[in-house]
């Protein structure tokens, strides 16, 4: 197939427009952000952009600068956020911009660090966040419907845009103001959504539309997975691929808002990973189609604090196997290799957004994209599609080798300087280390099931929703009544047990029968809906029966949010009795909102005394359930993260110094973890890792949470876990893998600028780099010739250079970083001529302090 390239002089006439105005002494001119069908046009320069999303509440302001600053030099020039309007505005009229929720500090950092922004208002945000983003009080707005031509939703959802909208203006952040912003989103992923509902999901997204232009920012708007996007605002693409998308009018961008790097985890799940040569071959092969904006999502996924997550049952951990992982620190290979991909795409950019490409065909499944420019500028992508086999191509007469699933990028039509599969950055290992912080000293609070406050409980006839009665103040809602029994009945003289059947919509409930816990039920986020059946002890007389009903977060996909439901709403009936069935669900109930514990406060640190406090060694022996234990401790030296190891804990939750770390669960993970390979079509269950583990072990303790010393944790326990298990570690690097063939195509390898003038090839190196405060202390594995095996396992190969020892110790250990070049003068000989040789390296990092002095 060929398809002839055509050019665009659009950006030149914006250009000589603001020229204009300031030759005919205007003054200052902001030009401002607008688009034509090639890219987003930036003061009048059409721009290729790499984004990634960094959600500002899931960190803490005090990493936002690093973090923001590692997206950065990983070359990306735009950071991505929604805008979380139950953070915002808890209740009505009433905003939070403090804290995690400062959300102008947050784009002036991204200001300040010369990148720009997009502002996903939403409001609605999908996120697998709490009630996808919408305050919970939205739900008790008389007459509302979400996300539909409701006008009560319109005008809450309007007043909440345009006080964003106005916040962002009267920073003068947005780009025509001379800030960052050059992107701002309406509405979420409501294409499906808008079909369901037909007309009247239809009117719906046009008013949003039409709502965000009226507030006239100065930079377009987008919809996301919405083909009906009206002009201006440009509809974009998410998904694990985009390739295939076509804006809906020839005169917008092609534009990705989400490439989806990993995916989220839910508890009782395995961990998702996506491995970064499927993703580089994702986001080069929407670049060689015409796309000019790709947003990885995510770029740092954090950490969802307190009772953010939604789904339910997703994980307090988003780490979604980002470039930059839940602690901030760089995930390698994949932030590497990514960065490569970046400026091998970039010093394509003149080419790319002044013409359409050239497509050939080189083979079967290969193809190339050819940008020719009339400057002369000529960039071309070589891609082979096939999943299974490397080609041979000839290309310009030219032969080229492309592993499966790849592409390469040759800048100037000649030099491969990138390919998608190859990668040649370090991978680092990942460790969680024990901190220098003494064991725990805890204490136990046993909630009193026998002495509820009056005060806070109340009666009524037949079973509630749970959220129309807590109204999402709390996770608990206890259900509680009371059973007769009959001096008679069979069981009560050997007959078999009672059996008690619950019907649930979500998530979790744990059943106590006069005091005891009986037994325990939960959903999964593919299904909320559970039913429990277990047998009973009763006595005879009067037998209380206490359901605690637990919320794991609030669903956050789909439309009518005001008619979902949770808890106990039954029925609920007792089976077995000398009269059959009873049943429960139309009896009196008595519900309280929470935990004695919560009202107490028990989570914050406080001056009045410990009352109820006992010595845990008391509980430890035999762990109970609805346990509260507290321990203080003194913040470890350093400045690596932090994270709680919950090993020997149920389920709960976590604060430290009154701060929420989150939910944490230690359900274990089922799933297939079994072979990963990156080509081929990616899906969420396709590499996976953690089976038969606990899905989420360790919980992120944000450094800027704690004092120097007496720091409050409290650990709320709901099944009955063992506290004595658990300790404060850190994250670090263990150790750093690398493997680079002897023609590896890598920037640095090329001196573009003598094409015409004959090649300089620059031989391949081998970096290594450990973190801050580390050095390398040993090397674990060196090989120059024909390694086998994977990062953590290599073997020599046939082939084996045996000085690669001593070339790498000498080199490398003792320092931070070290780069060893790849070439037989170098390893002293060939160590086996006329075969295709690489140099893998497995080094092993320490603490600077640890090391004893080194002299190379």
């Amino acid at each position: 197939m060929r398809v002839m390239g055509t050019r665009d002089s659009t950006p030149r006439l914006i250009l000589w427009f603001c020229l204009g105005f300031l030759i005919l002494g205007v003054g200052f001119v902001q030009c401002g952000v607008t688009y034509d069908r090639k890219a987003l046009v930036i003061n009048g320069q059409r721009r290729i952009l790499f984004s990634g999303s960094i959600h500002y509440p899931r960190s803490t302001p005090d990493m936002w600068e690093g973090l923001i600053q590692k997206a950065k030099d990983g070359g990306i020039d735009v950071i991505e956020t929604y805008v979380f309007w139950n953070l915002h505005e808890p209740s009505p009229g009433k905003y939070d911009f403090d804290g995690r929720n400062d959300l102008v500090r947050f784009v002036k950092t991204i200001h300040k660090a010369g990148l720009y922004a997009h502002l996903r208002i939403g409001p609605y945000v999908c996120a697998e966040w709490n009630f996808g983003g919408f305050p919970v009080w939205l739900k008790y707005v008389p007459g509302i419907s979400f996300r539909t031509d409701n006008e009560p939703f319109k005008r809450a959802m309007q007043g909440f845009t345009e006080r964003i909208v106005e916040l962002m203006k009267s920073e003068n952040l947005y780009e025509s103001q001379g800030g960052p912003i050059i992107l701002s989103q309406i509405e979420n992923e409501y294409g499906r959504q808008g079909q369901l509902l037909g007309a009247e999901g239809h009117n719906y997204m046009t008013w949003a539309a039409k709502m965000a232009i009226a507030t006239e920012t100065g930079v377009p708007w987008v919809m996301c997975k919405e083909d009906d996007a009206p002009d201006p605002v440009i509809n974009t693409c998410n998904g694990f691929y985009c390739d295939s998308f076509a804006p809906n009018k020839p005169y917008k961008p092609t534009i990705w808002t989400e490439a989806w790097s990993g995916w989220f985890t839910e508890f009782g799940g395995p961990m998702h990973h996506r491995p970064v040569q499927d993703l580089a071959f994702a986001a080069a092969r929407f670049i060689q189609k015409g796309g000019s904006f790709v947003n990885y999502y995510m770029y740092h996924g954090g950490t969802n604090f307190g009772r953010t997550a939604g789904g339910p049952f997703v994980t307090t951990s988003y780490d979604y196997d980002a470039p930059i992982d839940e602690y901030g620190l760089i995930r390698q290979p994949k932030y590497g290799h990514l960065k490569e991909l970046h400026k091998a795409i970039k010093m394509c950019e003149k080419a790319l957004v002044s013409t359409d490409p050239v497509v050939t065909s080189l083979g079967n499944k290969q193809q190339a994209h050819v940008y020719s420019s009339e400057s002369g500028n000529c960039s071309a992508f070589l891609a082979n599609y096939d999943t299974e086999s490397a080609a041979r191509v000839l290309f310009n007469n030219e032969h080229y080798n492309l592993p499966p699933w790849s592409i390469s990028i040759l800048p100037d039509c000649r030099n491969a300087v990138f390919n998608t599969a190859k990668v040649g950055v370090q991978t680092s290992q990942m460790e969680m280390l024990p901190t220098n912080t003494e064991n725990f000293q805890w204490q136990s609070y046993l909630e009193d099931l026998s002495s509820l406050d009056d005060s806070s409980t109340f009666t009524t006839h037949g079973l509630l929703e749970q959220i129309n009665v807590t109204r999402d103040t709390s996770d608990y809602l206890w259900y509680m009544t009371s059973v007769d029994i009959g001096e008679t009945e069979s069981f009560l003289h050997g007959g078999e047990l009672p059996t008690l059947i619950i019907q649930s919509t979500g998530h979790a409930v744990h059943i106590f029968v006069n005091g005891q816990l009986s037994g325990s039920a939960f959903g999964t986020r593919q299904n909320r809906r559970f039913t429990y059946r277990g047998k009973i002890n009763l006595h005879s007389g009067t037998n209380r029966i206490a359901l605690l009903s637990v919320a794991v977060g609030l669903p956050n996909v789909g439309g009518h949010f005001e008619s979902w439901n949770t808890g106990i709403l039954g029925p609920v009936a007792l089976h077995g009795l000398s009269e059959g069935k009873r049943d429960l669900s139309w009896q009196k109930w008595t519900y309280q909102v929470g935990l004695k514990g919560e009202a107490m406060n028990l989570a914050y640190p406080t001056n009045t005394p410990s009352i109820g406090w006992m010595d845990a060694s008391l509980t430890v022996q035999k762990p109970q359930p609805l346990t509260w234990h507290k321990t203080y401790f003194d913040a470890p030296e350093g400045d690596e993260p932090l994270a709680l190891d919950m090993e020997g804990m149920g389920k709960g939750q976590i604060w430290v110094n009154g701060e929420s770390i989150g939910r944490y669960w230690t359900a274990f993970a089922t799933g297939d973890c079994g072979h990963c390979s990156y080509t081929g079509t990616y899906k969420p269950n396709k590499c996976l890792s953690g089976c038969g583990q606990p899905t989420q072990r360790w919980y992120h303790v944000p450094r800027s949470w704690l004092k120097p010393s007496q720091n409050l944790l409290v650990i709320f326990e709901e099944i009955g876990g063992n506290p004595s298990a658990v300790s404060l570690v850190k994250r670090s690097v263990s150790g750093v893998c690398a493997e680079v063939s002897e023609y590896h195509p890598n920037i640095k390898n090329w001196q573009l600028e003598s094409y015409g003038k004959g090649e300089t090839f620059h031989r391949p190196k081998v970096h290594l780099k450990c973190s801050p405060g580390q050095a390398i202390s040993a090397i674990k594995f060196a090989s120059f010739g024909t390694p086998l095996g994977k990062c953590g396992s290599y073997q020599q190969g046939e082939c084996h250079a045996a000085t690669s020892y001593a070339i790498l110790e000498r080199k490398c250990v003792g320092k931070a970083r070290c780069a060893v070049t790849i070439s037989n003068s170098n390893f002293g000989k060939d160590p086996c001529p006329n075969v295709l040789k690489r140099l893998t390296v497995e080094a092993v990092c320490s603490p600077e302090t640890s090391l004893t002095s080194y002299k190379p």
